[in-house]
């Protein structure tokens, strides 16, 4: 076990199936992620977005899905992701896709988060971490909440997956290829 102290907080880093997971010290144990891979089934999900509405997986039943996850809501590199999602909001319309976003921030914050910026695509809410949990997006650099995003086809398979902490905005134009891709094979 090695244990790491980082903005006034311990972690402990324990080596299990021959893959590192990471547990704060005053959390249990989680389980281990599995990694998707291009061809699986999304997993389902179920939320409440910043209004308190219902979203699930179901409802994009026939559409492509845009599923992004970021680290949190009015951070900077979050923020440009979101701003360059929302610039191109009407590209990813056009191509028959919808954007949702997934962090473990509240309602409320989403909602402070979505008028302040003007966003026109949904926000959901992931407290418990349980849908990055089944979409295997876990911690990176030990700490910081994952951001990847995956394009979910109309069968509900996974099409494509980018992830990238740093290069926030890449995950956009990454996402209109795969979306491209998945209309020129129809």
């Amino acid at each position: 076990m090695i244990t790491i102290k980082f903005l006034g907080k311990s972690f402990n880093l324990y080596s299990k199936y021959k893959t590192f997971n990471l547990y704060s010290s005053s959390s249990q144990q989680t389980k281990k992620m599995t990694k998707l891979k291009i061809g699986d089934d999304a997993p389902e999900f179920s939320s409440t977005d910043k209004d308190g509405n219902h979203v699930d997986l179901a409802q994009f039943k026939g559409k492509i899905l845009v599923l992004y996850f970021y680290p949190k809501d009015n951070t900077p590199g979050c923020t440009a992701e979101a701003c360059e999602f929302r610039d191109k909001y009407e590209e990813f319309v056009q191509a028959g896709a919808s954007v949702v976003g997934v962090s473990s921030d509240s309602s409320e914050s989403h909602q402070k988060f979505t008028s302040k910026y003007k966003l026109p695509f949904t926000l959901i809410t992931d407290k418990k971490n349980e849908i990055a949990h089944k979409y295997g997006v876990g911690k990176e650099l030990l700490f910081l909440p994952g951001r990847s995003t995956f394009i979910i086809d109309q069968n509900g398979k996974i099409a494509c997956e980018y992830s990238s902490l740093f290069k926030a905005t890449n995950h956009i134009s990454e996402a209109l290829k795969c979306i491209n891709d998945l209309k020129t094979k129809q």
